[in-house]
C-alpha cells in the first residue's frame, strides 16, 4: 500500500486515490499498476534533475549558499508518490493553481513552481519507459525505427482551443476558420495499435493540416509500401508522396452526388480511420489538451501535448 504523509486533518483523504482504480484513473489518467511502475523511473529522473540543478548552481557566484540535493525541509510533496500524483492531476484535471494548491495544502505560487520543476521530470520518466512519440523524421532509417513493421499509418491534424491573444495580429494568426475560435494545432501519426508514434511541433490554428504535413514530414523520408489512411484534408498527398500509398475518402464533386459505390468505400475508409480517432480520444482524456489552454507559453503548449501523447502511449501498454 502506498502511503502519503499528509496531515490527518487534511480536508481530502488523498490516500483513497492510491487504492481505488476508478479514482486513480479519474485523477491521473493512469491505472494503479501503471502508476506504481512509473514510481521508480520518476524517482530516478527526479534525483538526476536535482543533481544537475545543484551542479549548475554550484558554478554560480555563491556556491556556499546552495543546498545539496535532499537538503532542507521536505515540503508538502514529501514522497515520490505525491509528486507523481501532483503533476499527473494537473495534466489530467487541469485545475487552476489555486485549486491544485488547495488539494495539496500549497500556496498557488508554490504549486506553479512545483509544476515547473516536476514537468520535465515526468517527461524524463516517460522517456525512460520509451513512451514518448518522435518529434522529427530526418531519414527513411529514422522512419523505420519510429514505425517498426507498421504499414498502415494514420496521419491527422488535431486542434486545441487557446485563450484569445491580446493583440490583433496574434488573434489573426491563431484564429481557425474551421473551429471559429483561436486554436493551436499538431500533426500526429498513429498506428493500428492506437499508439501515437509521431507528434509534430505545435503551430498556429489557422494553418491547414496538409500544409503542416508537407512542412514537417519530408516525402524523401517516407519508405515504400507504407499506407497512409487520411481524411479529405490531405488532398495532394497522392502526388507529393510517391513512395506511399495514400487512401482517402472520395470528395463530392461540385454540383453532383457521390455514387453508391463511392459512398460505401468512404464508409469503409472511415471505419478503418477510427484507429486515428480512438488514439486522439485517448490523448485528449487529459483535460490540459482538451480544455481551453490557459497557459501563455507556446513552449509549454507543445510540451503539454507531447506529455499527453506519452501518457496515452504509456497507459496503452497496460491494456
Amino acid at each position: 500500500m502506498i502511503r502519503s504523509h499528509l496531515t490527518s486533518n487534511h480536508m481530502t483523504n488523498i490516500n483513497r486515490i492510491f487504492n481505488d482504480q476508478r479514482l486513480m484513473k479519474a485523477t491521473t489518467g493512469l491505472g494503479i499498476e501503471a502508476f506504481n511502475k512509473l514510481i521508480e523511473p520518476f524517482n530516478k529522473a527526479f534525483w538526476e534533475a536535482a543533481q544537475k540543478r545543484y551542479q549548475r548552481r554550484k558554478r554560480s557566484r555563491q556556491p556556499k549558499a546552495i543546498r545539496r540535493p535532499g537538503g532542507g525541509a521536505a515540503g508538502r510533496l514529501n514522497t515520490v508518490e505525491l509528486k507523481i500524483l501532483f503533476v499527473l492531476m494537473y495534466f489530467k484535471c487541469y485545475p487552476t493553481f489555486d485549486i491544485l494548491g488547495f488539494f495539496f495544502d500549497l500556496d498557488r505560487s508554490n504549486a506553479k513552481c512545483d509544476i515547473d520543476h516536476l514537468t520535465p521530470v515526468l517527461e524524463a520518466a516517460l522517456g525512460k519507459k520509451m513512451a514518448l512519440p518522435a518529434r522529427k523524421i530526418r531519414s527513411i532509417k529514422e522512419f523505420l525505427e519510429i514505425f517498426p513493421e507498421a504499414k498502415d499509418l494514420f496521419p491527422d491534424g488535431t486542434e486545441r482551443r487557446r485563450q484569445r491573444p491580446k493583440y490583433s495580429k496574434e488573434q489573426a494568426k491563431y484564429y481557425s476558420g474551421k473551429k471559429k475560435t483561436h486554436t493551436i494545432k499538431n500533426l500526429i501519426i498513429s498506428n493500428e495499435n492506437l499508439r501515437v508514434n509521431y507528434l509534430g511541433k505545435t503551430v498556429e490554428g489557422k494553418r491547414h493540416d496538409y500544409d503542416i504535413c508537407k512542412e514537417q514530414l519530408n516525402p524523401s523520408t517516407v519508405p515504400k509500401n507504407v499506407i497512409f489512411w487520411t481524411d479529405k484534408g490531405f488532398l495532394g498527398m497522392v502526388d507529393d508522396y510517391p513512395n506511399a500509398t495514400v487512401i482517402m475518402p472520395f470528395k463530392k464533386p461540385k454540383g453532383k452526388e457521390l455514387t453508391a459505390a463511392q459512398i460505401e468505400i468512404n464508409r469503409m475508409i472511415s471505419g478503418i480511420r477510427m484507429y486515428s480517432e480512438h488514439a486522439l480520444a485517448g490523448v485528449k482524456r487529459l483535460r490540459i489538451v482538451s480544455d481551453t489552454f490557459r497557459n501563455k507559453s507556446m513552449a509549454f503548449a507543445d510540451q503539454a501535448m507531447y506529455l499527453a501523447c506519452g501518457l496515452w502511449n504509456y497507459q496503452s501498454s497496460f491494456r
